[in-house]
């Protein structure tokens, strides 16, 4: 699906900081059959837009040395909301009790952004669009399909970002028969949040991100055999489609998902 405006409250963009830009961008381009470009930062940076038909889907860029530390070391996906005014939703951030890491600031006329932390230690951005509204296209292979949020306090995350973003909060059924909580804003799915699971050891509140795929099977022969790890089996959640979580080669987590026909 081809996106021209992203409504403010909805996930619209992520990015990915790396410790191998050569290694992500090989694996992002074939796995999601992408195409990539460069776009100059800085002196000796740069962030790497990958895009399908001309159109936006998501981006990756070299970690810096300050962020290793929040990261644990290894590569992270960055969720991103569209918002009226970074500069309004970061005063936001702080007076509901999350913390504002940094900004806002202005992306060359890109946009504006804010990189806050919800009470829950959950790290997520918002984005305010000027020339770059966010991804292109959603839903459809090779594009952003989700964002769910994984934290040990539900209530708290749910109160956040109930208040922040206008989100409700519904009850459903996760793909591993687990509790599920998915968000909706104006009627229309928002992202989802489920509790971090006992057996999954000390996994730290985060965003997690999905990519639409067209074939789930033949998605995970081709990540693994670049030397990906499926993490779990095949789920299914009824409705929606077939899925699995995915290690990449560097080390950053992701879904894949095969989303079902309507």
């Amino acid at each position: 699906m081809e996106i021209t405006r992203h409504e403010p409250g909805m996930f619209s963009w992520a990015d990915l900081a790396t410790l191998d830009t050569d290694g992500s961008r090989q694996f992002y381009t074939q796995l999601l059959e992408l195409d990539s470009i460069d776009m100059p930062m800085g002196e000796g940076m740069s962030y790497t837009m990958l895009s399908k038909g001309g159109k936006s889907s998501c981006a990756l860029y070299l970690m810096p040395e300050e962020m290793k530390q929040m990261t644990g070391g290894l590569p992270a996906w960055q969720s991103y909301f569209t918002v009226e005014s970074a500069d309004e939703t970061a005063k936001r951030i702080a007076d509901l009790g999350g913390s504002v890491m940094q900004g806002p600031f202005d992306v060359f006329t890109a946009g504006r952004m804010a990189i806050g932390q919800d009470p829950t230690g959950a790290v997520f951005t918002v984005w305010q669009p000027k020339d770059n509204i966010g991804a292109e296209i959603f839903g459809e292979p090779g594009a952003l399909a989700w964002t769910e949020l994984y934290t040990r306090d539900t209530e708290s995350a749910a109160r956040f970002y109930g208040a922040l973003f206008g989100w409700s909060a519904n009850m459903t059924t996760g793909g591993d028969g687990g509790e599920y909580v998915e968000y909706s804003l104006g009627g229309k799915s928002a992202a989802g949040m489920m509790a971090i699971r006992e057996e999954w050891g000390e996994v730290p509140a985060h965003w997690s991100i999905y990519f639409a795929v067209a074939d789930l099977d033949a998605s995970i022969a081709k990540a693994t055999s670049m030397g990906a790890k499926a993490v779990t089996p095949i789920m299914e959640a009824a409705g929606v489609g077939r899925f699995t979580y995915l290690q990449d080669p560097q080390g950053g987590y992701l879904s894949i998902i095969q989303v079902e026909d309507r």
